[in-house]
């Protein structure tokens, strides 16, 4: 009974209303979104091909961190998506720091592995530049334009507010991502570039999209069962 009051008094709000960053609920998206960074860099660092298409290994992880970017936005508010995107920004940057130090310490006698380890894990600092280049700028563009069409809309328009700011992100993202990224995964001519960039935005735009209707699941889910955001609708 509480879920469905809960749920009328949000389909009635007009204006945009956000939980408190908190809660429980907060923390397991941050953490979500962290780790899937985090794996994203380590798998960024493999050029990928099928057939034509250019990518890198981390292309089936990276979008799910906009998705929980939206769920954050969308549920939070800004000043919770600008925090979520300035730590991930951050564990990104001491997972570099912790491979360094892997990579540096004397190997057992034993261990043969060492040159395999520098190769997977000695040019993650450069993919970490542009991933949180990207991801900092995409994310922040992704939040700021989800929130003021939220603020325009309230509760309404949820997934063309989703599709329009993904694709702004995703866009700047990639770009910024790609001009770092390519010399590392050797990528040195104009068409290859062209094509992983495009490639690389079309993919990750065309995942949010097809993901929407999830996104708007888990959204409305976080809505009806987050009680700073039912506490903030009742009383809008």
């Amino acid at each position: 009974m509480g879920e469905i009051n809960a749920s009328n008094n949000l389909t009635k709000t007009k204006k945009a209303v956000f939980a408190s960053a908190g809660s429980p609920y907060f923390s397991t998206v941050l953490t979500l979104m962290g780790a899937i960074v985090i794996l994203s860099n380590i798998g960024a660092s493999k050029g990928v091909s099928f057939g034509p298409i250019i990518t890198d290994g981390g292309f089936f992880l990276f979008p799910m961190a906009y998705i929980l970017g939206d769920v954050i936005s969308e549920v939070y508010g800004l000043k919770a998506a600008r925090r979520s995107i300035i730590l991930t920004f951050a564990l990104a940057f001491f997972a570099v720091f912790s491979f360094w130090i892997m990579i540096h310490l004397p190997s057992a006698e034993f261990y043969d592995g060492q040159e395999a380890l520098e190769r997977t894990l000695g040019p993650i600092w450069q993919i970490v530049l542009a991933s949180a280049c990207g991801f900092l700028v995409g994310q922040f563009a992704n939040s700021w334009v989800l929130v003021k069409l939220k603020e325009r809309t309230g509760e309404r328009g949820l997934i063309g507010r989703l599709i329009g700011s993904s694709g702004v992100g995703e866009f700047l993202d990639t770009l910024i991502f790609c001009a770092i990224a390519a010399p590392v995964i050797g990528i040195s001519d104009a068409p290859n570039f062209i094509n992983y960039v495009v490639v690389g935005f079309v993919y990750k735009t065309a995942v949010e999209i097809i993901l929407v209707p999830v996104t708007s699941l888990v959204i409305r889910w976080f809505k009806k069962r987050e009680p700073g955001y039912i506490q903030a609708a009742n009383a809008s």
